[in-house]
Order: C-alpha cells, then sequence, then structure tokens
C-alpha cells in the first residue's frame, strides 16, 4: 500500500510540475508553427505569473488572475509579434529583450504591489473531486483530484490537435511556417497570421504563469519562472513541433523534477547542485540524442516581407 501510495504521490507531483511547461510548449507551438521563432516564452511565463497574482491579490479572486494573465500574455504576444513581423527585428533578440524586461519589470513592480513581501499569501485554485472516479488507485488522484486548469490543458491539447492537422486554419498555419511565399502567393496574409499565431502563443503560455501562482504555490517570488520557459523550447524540439508529442516531453521533464525533490527528501548524500541541475541535463541530453531528427518549420526564425517576395517574382 505504501508503494501506491508512494507512486501515485511522484505521478501527481510530475503531473503538476508539468502542467506550466506544456501551457508554455503549447503556446511556443502556435507561434513557431507560424515560422515566428519564440524564445521569449520565459517572459511569458513570469509575466503571467506575475499579472495573475497581482489581479487576485488585489480582487481576492483567483478566476479575475487567470483573465488578467490572458491579457498581459496575450499583450507580450503583441509585442513581440510587433518586433518580429512589423518591424523585421531578429526575432532571437526580441525574445531575449523581452525575458530581460519581463524579468526585471516584474521584479520591481511585486515589491510595490506587495510591500516587499515575496511571501504574500494568495487564494488560489482548489483541486475538483469527482465522485465516484476519483476513488479508483492511483488513476483517481491522478486524472479525478486536478484544478481546472488541468482539464482546461488536456482540452486545449485536444483542440490544437485538431486545428492544427483537421481545420483550414491549421493548414494554412502550418503553410505560413514552411513557405510563407507560396501562401502569400494564394492570397493568404502571412503577417495576419503571424500575428494571430503569437498573440495565441502569449495567452497560452502566460496560463503556465498563472499556474504556477494560483495553483503550485500561492504566492508570486521573483524568478519563479526559473528557466521553465527554455525548458518548455526543449520539450517543443523534443516533441518536434506536435502537441502531443511535446506534452510528453513535458512530462517527462515534469517527473525529472519531481525525482529530484524526492531524492533531496530522502536526504541522499548528493550535493543538491547537483540534483537541481538534474531536470536541465535531461532536457540536454534529449536535444542532443535528436540532433539532426527533429526538422523545424522550414521559414522558423525567417522574417518575411511583401517587398521581398515581389523582388523575388
Amino acid at each position: 500500500m505504501n508503494n501506491l501510495n508512494f507512486l501515485s504521490d511522484y505521478l501527481i507531483a510530475s503531473l503538476n510540475l508539468a502542467v506550466p511547461l506544456a501551457f508554455a510548449a503549447l503556446g511556443g507551438m502556435y507561434s513557431e508553427r507560424s515560422g515566428v521563432l519564440n524564445i521569449a516564452l520565459e517572459g511569458m511565463l513570469i509575466t503571467g505569473a506575475f499579472s495573475s497574482a497581482a489581479a487576485t491579490f488585489y480582487t481576492g479572486n483567483p478566476w479575475l488572475g487567470v483573465l488578467c494573465a490572458l491579457i498581459a500574455g496575450g499583450l507580450v504576444g503583441l509585442l513581440h509579434a510587433f518586433m518580429c513581423v512589423t518591424l523585421y527585428v531578429n526575432q532571437l533578440v526580441s525574445g531575449l529583450a523581452i525575458n530581460l524586461v519581463a524579468a526585471g519589470l516584474t521584479s520591481f513592480l511585486a515589491r510595490l504591489v506587495f510591500n516587499g513581501s515575496s511571501t504574500q499569501r494568495l487564494p488560489g485554485i482548489e483541486p475538483m473531486v469527482i465522485p465516484g472516479l476519483a476513488n479508483i488507485p492511483i488513476l483517481g488522484s491522478l486524472l479525478f483530484q486536478q484544478d481546472v486548469l488541468v482539464y482546461l490543458l488536456i482540452t486545449l491539447i485536444a483542440v490544437t490537435i485538431y486545428i492544427f492537422f483537421h481545420t483550414s486554419f491549421g493548414l494554412t498555419l502550418r503553410a505560413v511556417g514552411e513557405y510563407p511565399q507560396a501562401a502569400a502567393t494564394a492570397g493568404l496574409s502571412v503577417s495576419r497570421v503571424r500575428y494571430l499565431a503569437v498573440v495565441v502563443s502569449g495567452c497560452l503560455a502566460s496560463l503556465g504563469g498563472a499556474d504556477l501562482t494560483l495553483v503550485q504555490i500561492k504566492f508570486f517570488t521573483e524568478g519563479m519562472s526559473a528557466g521553465k520557459g527554455f525548458m518548455a523550447i526543449a520539450a517543443l524540439i523534443f516533441g518536434r513541433w506536435h502537441p502531443l508529442g511535446s506534452t510528453l516531453a513535458c512530462f517527462l521533464f515534469g517527473a525529472t523534477e519531481a525525482l529530484q525533490l524526492r531524492i533531496q527528501a530522502f536526504g541522499a548524500n548528493i550535493p543538491y547542485q547537483f540534483l537541481v541541475m538534474l531536470p536541465y541535463a535531461i532536457a540536454l541530453f534529449a536535444l542532443l540524442g535528436l540532433a539532426g531528427k527533429s526538422i523545424p518549420p522550414q521559414a522558423l526564425g525567417v522574417p518575411y516581407s511583401p517587398e521581398n517576395q515581389q523582388d523575388n517574382v
């Protein structure tokens, strides 16, 4: 029985740690499938975490916090799209700039909002217990005693698979990411599709930050995203830009992080710095194993200019 409890607790912890990564990876997928490199996932995560915490702190309503996170994440996505699609700024530079600004700005604003306290307790989103199904061993607590954001994530994964591979919009999105010149020749607006994709990317990534703040920790602290946006990018590559594959990669990274936390709790004679490094090392090894095998969208990171299209024609 103890072994079953341990396995159940471990799987739940793995799932909970994977949820913010999966939201960010899902958001990054929309952006990168359209051809816009999104290194800004880290900044979108921390923006969503802060905005949800601030809104919940002032209103006492975590659902308003989630709504504010969506709005803030969408605005960050809009900024990234404006710089990359309209101004033709290098997409890597734009993403890194957003990450730096988001980290500094949220730290500054958090000290103003929370009066210098980094552990201001917030009302959070509690798990939903589904009667009957919640009593199933292992699977009951894993799948039927979760919060709304987990069920929302599962729904969004299914919706994304349907949109990408079974709708005309999904075909348009993938065409813009693979060969924007051909998409433009067919009468599609490359800029409009990329703007929409990057804004959706910001909204989804910000939900990962809201999950960190309102579900897992229930307070905001500076730098709490802790590189999760970059791990989401690794999961995106590891999953070959597919919704299901990237989600499974996020669960692998979440399971690794849950493992290192349990090893620390057992008091193993291992320097904790090596244990903290374990999830990132697994992500690195996963990417090394995919060298040359994971093929990104062909136009990823390449700005599209209608003037250049005319010149080429």
